[in-house]
């Protein structure tokens, strides 16, 4: 169970991201997630930015998955800084509740660094946890903040860009590429018209276990990518789909609603 929520903070830092920035705005999302086709979540993200400062928060009911995903309910926050064209972390928090368990995370940051973070219950460092350094919580944002894509336009200098994300579990980075530009025309989601296809590559740093296979499988996967599309006329840009390919069938998140 410990090593899959350290991965489910891994795929969450990939699936779930919202973006805030110099404008004034106040915007919701909401979110499928589906495993082999199959739903398993479903989940609502809100932003508010007043110019000065930001705000994000989200909420998911996962429905659960036989023995891969149990059913429970997830909520997280995070708050900081909203400057030019970008955000400074200052605070993060999640809980999730599953089989009867509950785990929380509060992380709180400064200058871009990590000063303070506190996981209850605490993760327990086996022989084969790659340890947490000091230097590992430097220059790291929370990953609800992490994916900050804004813009004069929708091109590809969208996906030009890297990032360094704790989770208060696991130091990792991403480095992020431009694929090319697509329609978004089904009916049956919450944004139509043209998006761009960015390529994703994660690099696991510290706090993983080096036995976990999907944390493995994230690092290796040449198939993780994000579809962006426009939030209105705002010039923030919010994930229309993401799409993880793994040995259960493909991981998505497709946008189902959005407003603003």
């Amino acid at each position: 169970m410990t090593q899959f929520r350290l991965a489910l903070g891994a795929a969450f830092a990939l699936l779930l991201s919202l973006p805030a920035g110099a404008a004034e705005v106040k915007a919701r999302a909401s979110y499928v997630l589906t495993l082999g086709g199959i739903n398993i979540a479903m989940m609502d993200v809100g932003l508010t930015d007043n110019e000065r400062a930001y705000s994000l928060d989200l909420s998911a009911n996962v429905a659960g998955f036989g023995a891969v995903v149990a059913s429970g309910t997830a909520r997280a926050s995070a708050q900081g800084i909203s400057s030019g064209n970008s955000l400074v972390s200052q605070g993060f928090d999640l809980q999730t509740r599953a089989s009867g368990e509950t785990f929380s995370v509060d992380v709180s940051f400064a200058g871009g660094n990590v000063s303070s973070f506190k996981v209850e219950p605490p993760i327990i460092d086996n022989y084969d946890r790659v340890p947490i350094e000091r230097r590992h919580l430097s220059g790291a944002g929370d990953f609800l903040s992490a994916f900050v894509l804004k813009g004069g336009a929708l091109d590809k200098s969208l996906c030009q860009r890297k990032m360094g994300i704790f989770t208060g579990v696991e130091r990792f980075n991403i480095a992020m590429s431009f694929a090319r530009e697509e329609q978004a025309n089904s009916p049956r989601t919450g944004y139509q018209g043209p998006v761009v296809l960015c390529t994703v590559d994660y690099q696991p740093v510290s706090g993983h276990f080096t036995s976990s296979d999907i944390t493995n499988y994230l690092a290796d996967s040449e198939r993780i990518v994000i579809w962006y599309a426009p939030l209105g006329e705002t010039g923030y840009f919010i994930p229309y789909r993401v799409l993880l390919g793994t040995n259960m069938g493909d991981l998505s998140m497709v946008l189902t609603g959005m407003s603003y």
